[in-house]
């Protein structure tokens, strides 16, 4: 690759970056009010990537033994856990994943 191919596409990239960022602004900024379509998908989309998140997570556990799908199922759970006690995505992704992996060492 010549430098000059390497420059242009980290251009186009970094282009394009900006302007999927400052699209939303363009389109919805100003005194414009924002659809009740996008609102909704606002509240709604982040607990449906996040249920999609645990599935593809969970998807190829094995259940045919217990020491393979314990350690999964209890790191979800603490995850869960903390998040409702919490009501803080670091913590709760922290401990679900510190308690995961000490299960796995274990």
């Amino acid at each position: 690759m010549t430098d000059i191919y390497v420059f242009t596409s980290i251009c186009v990239m970094a282009g394009m970056t900006i302007l999927l960022r400052f699209l939303p602004f363009i389109i919805f900024g100003g005194k414009k009010k924002t659809p009740e379509f996008i609102v909704y998908l606002g509240k709604v989309l982040p607990c449906a990537i996040m249920g999609m998140l645990v599935i593809y997570c969970l998807k190829d556990v094995s259940f045919d033994a217990v020491v393979n799908w314990l350690p999964a199922f209890v790191g979800v759970g603490v995850t869960a856990a903390v998040q409702i006690w919490k009501r803080n995505s670091i913590y709760s992704i922290l401990a679900g994943t510190v308690v995961y992996m000490a299960l796995i060492r274990l």
